[in-house]
C-alpha cells in the first residue's frame, strides 16, 4: 500500500502507528489509493454512525493491512493468545 501511495514503509507506518501525521496532499493520496475519503481515514463519521467494537476492528485492519508478512503473524499469535486466555479464565 505503501508503495502504490508513493511512499516507504516506514513513511506509511509512521502514519498507521499515529507516530507522525501525514500534510494534506499526502492525506489525500493515501486516500485515493484506498479508495476511500480523508474522512474515514481520520475516523470522522456523524454520530452514532457506527459502534465502538467496528470502529476497533477497522482499525486493526488496518493497521493489519501495512505490517510485514512477519508482524502479521505476531499480531495474530498474540491475539490468539489474548482470546485463549480469556476462554482459560471463563472456564
Amino acid at each position: 500500500m505503501a508503495r502504490r501511495a508513493g511512499l516507504t514503509d516506514r513513511r506509511y507506518g509512521n502514519y498507521v502507528t499515529g507516530d507522525r501525521e501525514p500534510d494534506l496532499a499526502t492525506l489525500l493520496r493515501i486516500s485515493e489509493t484506498l479508495q476511500t475519503t480523508p474522512n474515514d481515514l481520520l475516523g470522522i463519521r456523524p454520530a452514532g454512525d457506527e459502534d465502538g467494537q467496528s470502529k476497533q476492528l477497522r482499525r486493526l485492519v488496518e493497521i493489519a493491512g501495512a505490517m510485514r508478512s512477519g508482524d502479521l503473524q505476531l499480531l495474530i499469535i498474540q491475539a490468539e493468545a489474548i482470546v485463549a486466555a480469556r476462554a482459560a479464565d471463563a472456564g
